[in-house]
């Protein structure tokens, strides 16, 4: 049989290049330039991207309209065998925005309203809010598709609970409802009530696994039941404990939570820290609390991303934000100067290296990874780079994300169909083009926030029109296929075409490895760099302090670490009144006075 023989189902995603009215046919042209012609049929139907809890938006009526030279689009259709190749029928199509250069993610409250829902659908599914109160003890790690609980399932992960408290809290700083400010502070008390362990002998803090409740009865799970870290103390654990907490600190100033952080990281210093050699080990044992322990076998003595790259996003630069303290500068520079010494590995591949021995030399062996690159880690490093450029500047920040920037769209990305990949092999194979899929070419709901957050910085920052163009497509994707507007929140993976992929532990809502986190943050920091650094549209965030909380009775407001002299305060509002002791430049409130929790809305406003 020949092989262009058979027809197959595919998406290209690209940019309309003209459309033929008589012959029912436009042209198309992908990322990287290549161009295909696409066919109408008479039950081709067309909608344009909605936000969750949006109408549907049907565009079926208006595809002459809508073909227009510059539109992007997503074409679903079939490839049918012709001649020497292949013609293709359009089936379906999701439009990003009504015309070229209008996309409807970059409306000011696209990523605010999005958030809400997202928090609003976990409220609901873990709690029964609010039919019933907020209560921590009904949490389950495990939540499928449309949210129930696995009833067989009774597991309470610390980084799952903690996650969400992520979510929660940054939903309250974006739209100052209540319920979740209240649902972000009872999840921080139930991680320190149920998950935190106090070590008087070293007076330092670490996070226990998680919890198995049966019935009235707690077990405590110290060391790590996931596979990649069974009987360890992973570093990546105690650091994504602290997600939730701090992000709830910033809105709040519980000063228990900045003692729980800094435990925390004397716990990372005393023990995870590498004094000689540099940076942090990924394992402890946990009765020695020994980073090179024969017990801990394939990650005894190791080093990899998640323990020197991960402090940064998941609470030191929040850290840093609600207190301006420079001993928390001080750490994140050594994590970036870190990463930037020792994971560049472009004389042999495209992508970093993530896995390392105790003296720096590449792990090509450990377990799944082998000598093979998570996307998303690369993208995360640039994103997180260009945060910290703006903190402490320094060339070669600027240089590795750039970098980045410059080679991952051929190395991990969709140049076809759109969106990101997940786990690719390093290096090419002889006579090979493209690097090879690990398991499979679908793409993961984390991979398209890092792509994302990382293009739109670096367009934020640099003005490069290219990486805009990378951001709303990568943005035009995620909310194209992402979102679950059937049941809520967003889904876990889809196919290289853009399907939902429904199977095993990712239909989950709710897993070790998905909480309401990056979905949330992704809304978050889009939000901040698109209205703040590229559109200059003013924003709202929204604070509660604890009466006395804060050092010096001083709100810091920074959403992030943007440009100096970037943004400033517009107005503040304390109670809904408005409140005039502020510094617009510093970016801090001067509190009143109170022993009563005061609401703070503050309009951050571009220069």
């Amino acid at each position: 049989m020949d092989h262009m023989s058979f027809s197959f189902s595919d998406t290209i995603g690209g940019y309309v290049t003209h459309f033929n009215r008589q012959e029912k046919s436009f042209g198309i042209k992908t990322s990287d330039g290549r161009e295909y012609t696409a066919h109408l049929t008479p039950t081709t139907w067309g909608r344009i991207s909605q936000n969750l809890e949006e109408g549907y938006i049907d565009a079926t009526q208006r595809l002459g309209e809508l073909l227009s030279p510059g539109q992007h689009v997503f074409a679903y259709g079939v490839f049918y065998p012709q001649g020497d190749g292949h013609k293709f029928d359009v089936k379906s199509f999701v439009f990003p925005g009504e015309a070229p250069d209008k996309y409807r993610h970059e409306e000011p409250d696209w990523w605010v309203k999005q958030v809400r829902s997202i928090a609003d659908s976990y409220l609901k599914w873990q709690f029964d809010y609010p039919n019933k109160e907020i209560d921590y003890r009904e949490y389950r790690t495990m939540l499928n598709l449309a949210g129930t609980k696995k009833q067989q399932d009774f597991l309470q992960e610390t980084d799952t609970v903690s996650r969400l408290v992520y979510g929660f809290a940054s939903a309250f700083m974006l739209t100052g409802h209540d319920r979740f400010l209240e649902a972000a502070e009872k999840g921080t008390e139930y991680l320190r009530d149920h998950m935190r362990f106090y070590d008087p002998d070293e007076n330092l803090i670490y996070w226990y696994h998680g919890v198995k409740v049966t019935g009235n009865r707690e077990q405590k799970l110290l060391t790590s039941e996931f596979s990649d870290d069974y009987d360890c103390i992973p570093a990546y654990e105690q650091i994504y404990a602290l997600a939730g907490p701090m992000q709830t600190y910033r809105a709040s100033g519980d000063p228990r939570i900045l003692k729980d952080a800094d435990m925390t990281i004397d716990l990372f210093d005393k023990f995870y820290l590498d004094k000689e050699k540099g940076g942090y080990f990924s394992h402890l044992d946990p009765i020695t609390l020994d980073p090179r322990a024969e017990s801990l076998g394939r990650n005894q003595g190791r080093k990899n991303w998640n323990s020197v790259g991960d402090h940064a996003p998941a609470y030191l630069i929040n850290l840093y934000l609600a207190t301006g303290e420079q001993k928390y500068a001080d750490m994140l520079e050594y994590t970036f100067d870190t990463i930037e010494a020792y994971f560049p590995d472009y004389d042999n591949s495209p992508f970093v290296q993530e896995k390392f021995y105790e003296d720096w030399s590449h792990d090509k062996t450990w377990g799944w990874q082998q000598n093979r690159a998570v996307v998303g880690h690369n993208l995360k490093i640039a994103w997180n780079l260009m945060r910290m450029q703006s903190l402490k500047p320094k060339d070669k920040y600027v240089d590795f994300a750039k970098k980045i920037a410059s080679i991952m769209p051929a190395a991990g990305s969709d140049q076809q169909r759109g969106g990101w990949y997940d786990v690719v092999e390093r290096v090419l194979g002889e006579g090979e083009e493209q690097h090879r899929f690990v398991w499979h070419d679908r793409k993961a709901w984390w991979q398209q926030e890092q792509a994302i957050l990382a293009y739109l910085i670096l367009h934020g920052i640099e003005k490069d029109p290219e990486y805009l163009r990378h951001a709303r497509e990568a943005c035009a994707f995620y909310n194209a296929h992402f979102l679950d507007h059937d049941d809520g929140a967003v889904y876990f993976n889809v196919l290289a075409n853009g399907l939902p992929f429904l199977m095993g532990t990712e239909r989950y809502k709710g897993s070790h490895s998905m909480s309401g986190y990056h979905s949330t943050e992704l809304c978050y920091l889009a939000a901040i760099y698109q209205n703040l650094l590229i559109f200059k549209h003013p924003m709202d965030f929204y604070f509660k302090p604890i009466p006395g909380g804060f050092k010096d009775n001083t709100l810091r407001v920074s959403p992030d670490i943007l440009p100096p002299g970037s943004i400033a305060i517009g107005k503040v509002w304390i109670n809904d009144e408005e409140y005039t002791n502020f510094d617009a430049d510093g970016l801090t409130v001067k509190l009143p006075d109170t022993q009563e929790r005061v609401k703070v809305k503050v309009q951050i406003v571009p220069k």
